[in-house]
């Protein structure tokens, strides 16, 4: 079972700091003024309650190493060039860098090193194993220029819910982060037409076991108590598996509970509904054999209860520990392709990740700039999406949760879109929660919520021209769960889709946001009744204190 009493006692020490941050009293802000700075009534309440606030999720600890603002550094070094790799754009250097991070790997972890220059790559870019970073001089100094999309280099990959739509249009990446048997085996079922799930427990949802059972639990505790401890070992990576039961209560609970959620129908949200078990991936911290208490790294992300069926179980074997900086991946110009039918001129997809990250990257003239596929607990910063335009600049997806994507730039397209393409912006969807977008600058896109009902999430400090439009099939359920939270966040072109979610996402809170209007595409909310939405600073332009809730958050948990 859970603590309380150590939550409440984090709860009063960053409800201490926080009145050291914000600086006294404050009052409420009349809309449409842009005055002096002012703390929220939403966050004061929060630093009483972070781990279980009804509207705003904890996400102090999103991001790989549990948001560490460093990343690991290895030793042992292996320089592409030692392997064949020439900086002049024209030979392939792709099986050098290849065996050089295979070799890395068989080591035990290293860095491969890619000098200055232009190094031609004909085949995906694949890291494979733990501890390994591939690693350029700069994203200003080092390209690999893709010449050839997934489509050719591993064939068409069509969806698992039917249709004629290409998959390569939300997964895959020219520079792909998984390890290396998931590897194998999805790109096995895809040459043979076997459209596979793309998560934790492979092609099937069948590769898993139980560890054990998990008593009932609350939203925000550390410490569940397990009928059986003794497979479980501190530093394991395990799944916490939730699976729904015939009336959908797990479903009703990610969307907050109540009258609304009651009365939806979920039972034809066939494509939502294949999302469940809901899977979370979480490292454990300690464990007691005596009390068979296990204590994780992060909080809870739901209730625990029975009618669940909770247990930690195993999964596929997880990247962990590895990286990609410090360089441009630049795919040869094409046009953009139709709507959904993408062959793959993808940027870098983290699949099946946990504690991995990217650092001064670039995607350039990409159909799929930054993907999170089944991937947890990652890092992607300093990133940038150039070029001609993408469908995805960001994708996130699969039941990928506790990822942080912050200082992260899309630019303006370099060419007009085609007729037919669309243009989404920071996607998330498929039960996708405590997912961090910080600190950006969106030249174009939205903010992308994918229906599949993804939770918890937050975009902060983030400006952003709102030119982009959401997708998501109909069976794929809700635009938003409950906890989405976006807070200051400044609209250049005042379009209010999926910007101010007061009157869409329940249980949600809209914090500082400039004043907005609708036009365009126009959503309504998929819950009836009382949203229990909080909206606050309406009519401001970065005037609300603290300014960066995920920092704010991760600087109040020590």
């Amino acid at each position: 079972m859970g603590h309380p009493s150590r939550r409440g006692v984090l709860g009063g020490a960053i409800a201490v700091a926080a009145t050291a941050v914000t600086g006294g009293t404050a009052h409420a802000s009349p809309p449409h003024r842009a005055a002096r700075t002012q703390t929220p009534t939403l966050w004061r309440e929060f630093t009483r309650t972070p781990y279980t606030h009804p509207q705003i999720p904890y996400v102090g600890r999103a991001g790989a190493l549990t948001g560490t603002r460093g990343f690991p550094r290895h030793k042992r070094q292996f320089d592409i060039r030692h392997y064949g790799a020439k900086p002049d754009g024209t030979s392939d250097a792709a099986p050098a860098i290849n065996r050089a991070l295979a070799d890395a790997g068989k080591s035990g972890g290293g860095t491969v090193l890619v000098p200055p220059g232009t190094f031609r790559v004909d085949d995906v870019i694949r890291i494979g194993h733990d501890h390994v970073t591939l690693r350029g001089a700069g994203s200003g100094r080092t390209t690999l220029l893709a010449t050839k999309n997934l489509t050719e280099l591993i064939g068409p990959y069509g969806s698992r819910y039917g249709g004629d739509k290409s998959s390569w249009s939300w997964a895959g990446g020219l520079i792909w982060l998984c390890p290396a048997a998931r590897w194998e085996t999805l790109t096995t079922a895809i040459k043979a037409k076997d459209w596979p799930f793309e998560g934790w427990t492979g092609n099937k949802r069948d590769e898993w076991e139980t560890l054990t059972t998990v008593a009932p639990a609350r939203r925000g505790d550390r410490s569940v108590t397990v009928a059986d401890a003794s497979r479980l070992r501190e530093g394991d990576l395990v799944l916490l598996r939730l699976a729904d039961d015939a009336d959908h209560t797990l479903l009703e609970h990610m969307a907050g509970g109540g009258p609304g959620p009651e009365a939806y129908t979920w039972d034809d949200k066939t494509k939502l509904t294949s999302y469940v078990p809901y899977e979370w991936p979480v490292r454990i911290a300690s464990v007691a054999p005596r009390t068979r208490e296990v204590t994780f790294e992060r909080p809870l992300p739901l209730d625990v209860r029975p009618q669940w069926d909770p247990r930690l179980t195993t999964h596929v074997r997880e990247l962990t520990g590895s990286g990609v900086e410090g360089l441009t991946l630049e795919a040869v110009e094409t046009p953009q392709s139709p709507h959904l039918l993408d062959k793959g001129h993808n940027g870098v997809t983290f699949q099946c990740a946990y504690d991995c990250w990217a650092d001064d990257v670039v995607v350039r003239h990409v159909d799929n700039g930054f993907g999170l596929v089944g991937a947890s607990a990652c890092t992607l910063r300093r990133t940038r999406v150039a070029g001609r335009g993408s469908h995805h600049p960001y994708f996130c997806r699969e039941g990928s949760h506790d990822n942080l994507i912050e200082d992260f730039v899309i630019e303006e397209r370099t060419v007009p879109a085609p007729a037919g393409t669309q243009l989404h912006g920071i996607n998330v969807e498929g039960l996708s929660s405590y997912n961090v977008w910080s600190r950006g600058r969106m030249e174009m896109g939205t903010f992308d919520s994918h229906r599949g009902m993804p939770f918890a999430n937050v975009r902060t400090d983030i400006t952003v021209d709102n030119n982009g439009r959401h997708g998501g099939d109909a069976s794929a359920g809700p635009l938003f769960g409950a906890r989405f939270t976006h807070w200051n966040i400044r609209v250049t072109n005042q379009r209010a889709g999926l910007m101010k979610i007061d009157q869409l996402a329940p249980h949600s809170a809209t914090v500082g946001i400039n004043e907005v209007r609708e036009f365009d595409q126009i959503d309504v909310p998929d819950f009836t009744g009382d949203l229990h939405a909080r909206l606050e600073l309406y009519g401001t332009t970065d005037a609300v204190r603290p300014r960066n809730l995920y920092e704010a958050q991760r600087d109040l948990r020590h």
